[in-house]
């Protein structure tokens, strides 16, 4: 009897090990695999900053009678990597025809012009008229920042007093 008690509860123990076995082994007894699509878009994108030109002190009877003020100041970008752009500059709040010009407070201009990072020698203006400054595509997201050359003509007849404008930078991408 005991034997048979024995062998029943082997048995038992036989079937449930039997039953995991199967459980576990229809877990494992197949599978299927998909793919997964994943995808950004990066569009070019550009900002733009820029640094005053202060031309100081103009003196028109002894300095600056036969001499150029000279001063600089910088437009500064940052454009997606690879991104091919152009900077213009605006002839300003005060331009007569192409001519770029200070004003005083009253009715009197002083005239002066900016020029690309190349020196005093191409005039920096805008893309419709030929002058736009085109610098090579951006290696990578960093800021670069490119001079402006900023030049007052000398020999002007003009009263004391203090002269501004206000040039729009723009950068197209």
């Amino acid at each position: 009897m005991e034997t048979r008690r024995m062998m029943k509860s082997l048995g038992a123990a036989l079937t449930v090990a039997g039953m995991l076995a199967l459980m576990a082994a229809g877990t494992d007894a197949g599978s299927a695999q998909a793919t997964l699509n994943v995808s950004a878009t990066v569009a070019n994108n550009c900002t733009i900053s820029t640094a005053a030109i202060a031309f100081g002190s103009y003196d028109p009877v002894v300095t600056h009678a036969s001499t150029a003020l000279d001063s600089t100041g910088t437009v500064t970008i940052a454009c997606t990597k690879g991104a091919n752009t152009t900077i213009e500059l605006g002839l300003g709040a005060n331009a007569s025809g192409s001519q770029r010009r200070m004003k005083d407070s009253g009715t009197n201009y002083l005239n002066y012009e900016l020029y690309q990072p190349d020196g005093f020698t191409t005039v920096w203006g805008l893309l419709s008229a030929g002058n736009a400054y085109t610098p090579a595509a951006a290696p990578s997201k960093a800021a670069r920042s490119f001079t402006v050359n900023g030049r007052v003509a000398a020999g002007q007849d003009v009263p004391a007093g203090s002269y501004s404008d206000t040039v729009v930078a723009t950068v197209n991408f």
